[in-house]
């Protein structure tokens, strides 16, 4: 397979499993070797108290965002830490995009940076994701490499 077909692969399995991501209705829209676009409507019942989408809902879909480019090389990564910076609420109706990308991959650990706007081009946060890889370990079956 070339990496952009073990890309695609490791997306369709990984979304088969991924019960969170599909329960939040996220999308993965594209997905390449070390990157990944996702996507996710606001819904009512993701709006805290001030009717604005609830923090840990948008690091919900940057982390999966953060999930699937990491892994898109097929081999078993894992979220070491992250952080995230609120740039601007996300509202009821909102499309909001989250764009993962490599910053580093070095041995073990990477670092991938996530922006996520709404469908305005309005930057709603920024997410900075850290990874530990087990290498020799696939991310999903099929041996796809």
């Amino acid at each position: 397979m070339t990496p952009q077909q073990t890309a695609e692969h490791v997306r369709e399995q990984m979304l088969a499993n991924d019960a969170a991501t599909r329960w939040l209705g996220i999308d993965v829209i594209a997905i390449g070797p070390g990157t990944a676009t996702a996507t996710m409507t606001v819904r009512k019942e993701m709006l805290n108290g001030h009717a604005t989408c609830h923090g840990g809902l948008i690091t919900a879909l940057a982390d999966s965002a953060f999930a699937f480019a990491c892994n898109a090389c097929n081999e078993l990564t894992v979220a070491s830490g992250l952080s995230v910076d609120f740039l601007a609420p996300g509202r009821e109706g909102d499309v909001l995009t989250a764009k993962a990308v490599e910053v580093s991959a070095k041995g073990r650990t990477g670092v991938y940076d996530v922006s996520v706007h709404n469908q305005d081009g309005v930057a709603i946060a920024v997410f900075r994701g850290r990874s530990y890889r087990a290498k020799g370990r696939p991310a999903v079956g099929d041996n796809a490499q």
